[in-house]
Order: structure tokens, then C-alpha cells, then sequence
């Protein structure tokens, strides 16, 4: 009988690691296109501006990028320390796809980073660019191998089950490209550009607010309200295509981060209340009735499994998943309606002049973070009690091993995390806290050894999304 305190400890253990590392490669992925768009449009019109972007945000890229590889080198040694057991019975096919994973993103981003960090005055602009667009790509295929490795866990296709709960494959096709994949790529790739769309636009319209003129500042802060505007209601949208399919595969999470208990159709949506386990009824409801049924099925008579039709030990934990939901879907439509806004004072040529734009925009600098943290603890505390929905429940996927052991590792990973990343992260933010200048220098040669320890030929991508 597996320790059950101690696998609840693993899992904040790896709740913890996660939450740190997650935002680094969602970041990254952001960035680096946002840097293949600036030295395009540099190459293309040879504005100055577009230039000085790029070298000011590449030093930003560079360290967390390197923050990000230390992160994704933990994670992936939790798999072998407190997930054994998931490891050895799902190996052969979630190892696989971390093996491609390697092969083809990471070995891809190492040999063309340093290229992109320290060689345009070496290789000249045109191969730069080609670096810089190989070092994006990169990241887009890293996100490609994570997301297909964990949305098989979430919709498992694809596989054969031996007598003693090992996954073999049997259809690669099948179990890379599962039912979920298609939804939860470009959910993911589309929350990156948020975040980076809304942390860029926060650092421009800060130095907007102290010096309205600063040429580089009104361009960041341009570009980060056009991503707004475009990629806020296409999230909106794919969100929703993903609700669908989460409906039909995963009906249970659906009922968790609802508050529904009870089976019916025409239900309501829950704005807000407080989904009680005990008593298996949601208190406090505030409820719009049909709207429910009408969002999760586009039918306004549509029916909905509430929890109860599932047993009490098959359930997710539906408080915190029903206001992490409402914390990520809340925050895409304040991204969206913040877009729509910069949209019409542009038209009226005040998108640089509006104090209260500018200062909502700094405001809500770590919107996309929190609510691509919001999602994923949607999508991971949702699955649960199941590691492989359905099929391999999370007790069974720990290690044998004490909750002393977990809690003394937990604790030291608390400590050094927050020492070194949040080092990491204030380093991060005073580099942003000054204004890009005319003739932005570039990276420093010792720059990622300086932030991070790590030479420049030593880097490799952090696994995204983890």
C-alpha cells in the first residue's frame, strides 16, 4: 500500500518545480519569436528601433532561457526519484517522445543559440536571422514533443496495456497525435505570446510613463497591443474548442472545475461559489441559468455529468480547480478587452497618451503567467487521481518512498529555489527596468556564465511545458 502522505508531498514537490519552470520556457517560446520578428523587420526597413529591441530583449531571452534549463534538468530527475513507477509502466512511450524531444529541439536550439547570442558581427545578419529563426523554431518543436507527451496522459490513444500495467505502443500516429493534442498545442503556443505580449507591453508602458518620447518604448508597447488584440480572442476561441474536447474525453474534470453535481440538461454556469466535497453541493452559487449547457455543448438544453456520477475516490479536488478555471478564463477576457481598447485609442492616436492604459498595462504584467499557471493546474489537479487518465492512478505511478524523504527534499528545494531563481528574477526585472538606449549594445560574451554558471556552448532548451 503505497504512503499516501507521501505521494501527496511528491506531488506538491512537483507542483512546486513546476510552477518555477513552467514560466521560463513559456517564456521563451514567446520570446524568441518576438526576436524573430524584430531582426526581420530590422533586416527589412533597417530601423534603428527595431535593432536596439532585439539586443535589448535577446540579454532577457539568454538568462531565461538559462534559468529554464536548470529547472527542466530537475524536473526531469523527479520522473526517476519520486515517480519511478510511472516512469518503468508508461517508459516506453512518454520516454520516446522525450528522447524526439532532444533529438530534435534541443540539439537544434544548442547549436544555433550561441549564433543568435553572440555572432551577428561574426556570421553577418542575413545568417543571424537564419539563427534566430532556428533557435524559434526550436522552441515550437520543443513545445510540440511536451505538449504530445502530457496530452497523451491526458487522452491516452495509441498504446496496448500488458497483464502487469505496462504501456507498450502499438500506433505512433496514434498516441503522438492523441485526441487532445490538436487543442492543447496551440492553447499553449498562444499562451506563451500572451505572456510575453503582456510582460513586454507592461516594461514599454512603464517607460512610457516617464518618458513618452523614447522611441524604442512606444514600438514594444505598439507591437505587445497588436499581439493583444489578435492572439487574446483567438485564445478565447481555441479555449473553447479545447472545452469541447476536454467534454467529450475528460467529463469528470469538466464537472470538477464547473461545481456540477448532478447530471441535467439546460444547466447553469456557476460564476462564482464553493465547491464543497463533503456535502457534495457548490455553496454560494451565483448562477446564470442555461448558460451553462449552452457553453459546454452549444445547446441551450444541452446535458452535463455532474460529479456525483462518478465515486468519491474518482474525483478531482473541485475547489481548486474551479477557481483556477476562473482565474485563467477571467484573465483571457481582461487580455482581450485590454486589447480591444488599445485597438480604439490607437484609432483616435492616444494609444501612447492614455495614463490609464499605460498604467493597466503595468498593472497587468504578470496576467499571462498567472494565467497560464492557472490552466495548467486546471488541466494537471483535473486529471487526477489518474497520472494516465483512466488508466494508471497517481498512487500507483510514486516511488516507495517515505514521506520524510519527499518533505526533507521539498524543503531544500524551497529554500534553493527561491534563493537562486528569485535572484534570477530580480536580475531579470532591473535589467528591464531600464529603458532601451539608442545603439543598444548587445549581449556580453560572459553573460550567461555571469547570471547563471553555464557557458554559452553548455546551453540546452528547457523542456516546455512540463
Amino acid at each position: 500500500m503505497p504512503d499516501l502522505q507521501a505521494v501527496f508531498l511528491a506531488r506538491v514537490q512537483f507542483a512546486f518545480t513546476l510552477g518555477f519552470h513552467i514560466v521560463l520556457p513559456a517564456f521563451t517560446i514567446g520570446l524568441a519569436s518576438y526576436l524573430m520578428v524584430l531582426e526581420g523587420l530590422w533586416l527589412r526597413t533597417r530601423n534603428q528601433v527595431y535593432l536596439d529591441l532585439f539586443r535589448y530583449w535577446v540579454k532577457a531571452f539568454s538568462l531565461s532561457f538559462a534559468m529554464g534549463v536548470v529547472s527542466g534538468l530537475v524536473m526531469s530527475y523527479q520522473f526517476g526519484t519520486n515517480w519511478s513507477a510511472f516512469s518503468d509502466r508508461t517508459g516506453p512511450i512518454v520516454g520516446p517522445m522525450m528522447g524526439y524531444e532532444v533529438l530534435t529541439a534541443f540539439f537544434l536550439e544548442a547549436g544555433f543559440l550561441g549564433i543568435m547570442l553572440f555572432g551577428m558581427q561574426k556570421v553577418g545578419p542575413v545568417l543571424h536571422f537564419m539563427a534566430t529563426c532556428i533557435v524559434a523554431l526550436g522552441t515550437l518543436i520543443s513545445a510540440f514533443w511536451i505538449l504530445s507527451a502530457n496530452s497523451w496522459m491526458q487522452t491516452p490513444a495509441g498504446y496496448t496495456l500488458t497483464p502487469d500495467g505496462h504501456f507498450l505502443p502499438a500506433d505512433w500516429a496514434a498516441a503522438i497525435f492523441n485526441p487532445s493534442f490538436f487543442y492543447r498545442l496551440p492553447h499553449m503556443v498562444l499562451a506563451s505570446y500572451l505572456c510575453v505580449a503582456f510582460f513586454v507591453g507592461a516594461v514599454g508602458a512603464w517607460h512610457l510613463l516617464r518618458d513618452p518620447a523614447n522611441a524604442a518604448s512606444r514600438t514594444m508597447f505598439s507591437m505587445a497591443m497588436w499581439m493583444a488584440l489578435l492572439a487574446a480572442p483567438v485564445q478565447i476561441v481555441v479555449g473553447d474548442l479545447h472545452g469541447l474536447n476536454t467534454l467529450h474525453h475528460q467529463p469528470a474534470k469538466i464537472a470538477a472545475l464547473e461545481g456540477h453535481w448532478e447530471t441535467g440538461r439546460g444547466v447553469p454556469l456557476i460564476l462564482v461559489g464553493m465547491p464543497n466535497m463533503a456535502t457534495e453541493t457548490t455553496d454560494y452559487a451565483l448562477e446564470i441559468p442555461y448558460l451553462g449547457s449552452l457553453v459546454l455543448t452549444h445547446e441551450l438544453n444541452g446535458e452535463v455529468k455532474g460529479l456525483k456520477d462518478w465515486k468519491p475516490e474518482d474525483r478531482a479536488y473541485s475547489p481548486v480547480v474551479f477557481w483556477a478555471f476562473r482565474i485563467m478564463v477571467g484573465l483571457g477576457f481582461l487580455m482581450a478587452a485590454l486589447g480591444v481598447s488599445g485597438f480604439v485609442l490607437r484609432r483616435r492616436a492616444r494609444l501612447f497618451t492614455t495614463p490609464w492604459l499605460l498604467r493597466t498595462m503595468v498593472a497587468m504584467a504578470p496576467a499571462g503567467f498567472v494565467a497560464l499557471l492557472a490552466g495548467w493546474m486546471v488541466t494537471e489537479v483535473g486529471r487526477q487521481p489518474y497520472t494516465v487518465y483512466g488508466l494508471l492512478r497517481t498512487e500507483h505511478s510514486a516511488s516507495p518512498i517515505a514521506a520524510v524523504g519527499v518533505a526533507t527534499s521539498l524543503a531544500a528545494f524551497v529554500v534553493v529555489y527561491l534563493i537562486v531563481f528569485g535572484a534570477g528574477f530580480v536580475f531579470l526585472l532591473r535589467q528591464m527596468a531600464r529603458p532601451p538606449a539608442a545603439g543598444e549594445p548587445g549581449p556580453p560574451p560572459d553573460l550567461l556564465t555571469r547570471t547563471a554558471g553555464i557557458a554559452p556552448g553548455a546551453v540546452v532548451q528547457p523542456l516546455a511545458g512540463e
